[in-house]
């Protein structure tokens, strides 16, 4: 089998990978846009919507794990044409997935309190991160259940209904946002931070819904859950246990990082969430080529196609640099539109512009890591991403961050450490695969 890695067919999975993959954070700008410009603490509302999206993000981030390690699994039985050996291990893995989330709910919602102090939240925010979380929460469930029917369609090579149901959860939340956070005069009360969380949740609730009713009818995969385990399963939770220490590590980063930002005052939490957000943005779209190359790769190792390995590596490495300075420009072109299009604070609006730079200048960057985090996640190496994300975590960002807050750098610190720590995330997977893969490409 000769898989097809030409621009147009990366194209075709990436582009649509994009487009399903910032529908995440697609929710949390539109939260972040939509409540920053209520008139009624809007500052404290939105520092809230940051502080609970770092938590909401680092435990999705745990959890949907899941989406590759499926996808890895599929994409190479579908290399070596066998996908009926593993018919019944996506709705194993959703079962198992979907039961930790119910169990998410139960520990967190009673010590929600609690968990924000953590983030250093206090007083009218810590108040309004508590109410927004423990609506929020109740979307866990849904959104993990989306999550691992994404990671089936990405192994089956099919990123278009993926796509879809992306497109039908924003467009349903950016609706429901402007609905239940402002109201409708006479008919329904303005909601402000808890109308944003019941529009996330419903959703999150719709997303789920048509990723049941797709995979159900374009596919021929069950959602039967059955205790006659699948031979990969073991596989399947090997890899989960790896990325999941690997995503404590990544969200070890995103905690200090909101934590330290929160302690320097409620502007600066501010102007972290719109930073952060938009960088998220940013990563999500580079994230679709990293998609095209975690589909790609493991169908190319499924078929023994290490020459095309090789090839789909320097094509993915170029796209994505590409789209990295696209975005980059254009963020320099709309640099102070964008601000405010979250939020009217001048003082949030000046902490915010004195960083939004670094973010720009990481997307380049941020490309080589992402796209080599995809590959790998493709090739079900998930023990190495695991021990190159603990070496950039507490040996690079850690390190670097409290250094630079003993400088007093506040938030040019903490994306200074986030610009350290993606290069350090980078690079050695770009050499550890060169040294695995270019000598059996030799061999082809």
């Amino acid at each position: 089998m000769n898989t097809n890695i030409s621009l147009k067919h990366i194209n075709k999975l990436a582009i649509p990978a994009l487009i399903s993959g910032i529908s995440e954070p697609i929710l949390s700008i539109t939260d972040t846009a939509i409540v920053g410009n209520i008139d009624v603490n809007a500052t404290e509302s939105l520092a809230a919507v940051g502080i609970v999206g770092a938590f909401i993000s680092m435990l999705i981030w745990v959890l949907g794990q899941t989406r590759s390690a499926i996808s890895s699994i599929v994409s190479q039985y579908v290399g070596a044409n066998n996908i009926e050996a593993i018919k019944n291990l996506p709705g194993q893995a959703i079962f198992i997935i979907t039961s930790l989330s119910i169990l998410i709910i139960i520990g967190t919602y009673p010590f929600a309190q609690s968990i924000f102090k953590l983030y250093n939240a206090s007083d009218l925010i810590l108040d309004y991160s508590v109410e927004y979380y423990r609506i929020r929460v109740f979307g866990f469930p849904f959104t993990l259940f989306t999550i691992a029917v994404f990671g089936t369609f990405r192994g089956l090579q099919n990123t278009y209904y993926p796509m879809i149901i992306a497109i039908i959860g924003a467009l349903a939340n950016i609706i429901l946002d402007f609905i239940l956070v402002y109201g409708i005069d006479g008919y329904i009360p303005a909601m402000h931070i808890k109308g944003a969380a019941y529009a996330s949740v419903i959703a999150q609730l719709l997303m789920a819904v048509f990723s049941a009713y797709y995979l159900l009818t374009k596919t021929n995969i069950p959602l039967r859950f059955n205790f006659s385990f699948n031979k990969e399963i073991k596989r399947f939770i090997l890899m989960i246990l790896n990325l999941f220490i690997r995503t404590l590590a990544l969200n070890v980063t995103l905690y200090y990082a909101s934590a330290f930002s929160t302690s320097y005052g409620k502007q600066y939490i501010a102007a972290y969430t719109i930073a952060i957000n938009l960088w998220f943005l940013g990563a999500f779209i580079i994230d679709g080529y990293a998609s095209a190359g975690n589909i790609l790769s493991g169908k190319l190792l499924g078929g023994k196609e290490y020459t095309n390995l090789i090839k789909l590596s320097n094509k993915l490495i170029k796209y994505g640099i590409i789209v990295g300075l696209t975005i980059a420009l254009l963020g320099a072109v709309f640099y102070y539109p964008i601000g405010s299009l979250f939020i009217k604070d001048q003082e949030v609006l000046t902490e915010f512009y004195n960083v939004f730079w670094i973010v720009l200048l990481m997307q380049p960057l941020c490309a080589l890591a992402f796209i080599f985090d995809g590959i790998f996640k493709g090739l079900g190496k998930m023990k190495t991403l695991r021990n190159v994300l603990l070496l950039s975590t507490f040996l690079v960002f850690v390190p670097v961050l409290f250094f630079l807050d003993y400088l007093d750098y506040k938030l040019y610190g903490i994306f200074i450490a986030f610009t350290l720590w993606i290069i350090v995330r980078g690079f050695p997977l770009i050499i550890i695969f060169r040294k695995e893969f270019s000598p059996l490409s030799q061999k082809d």
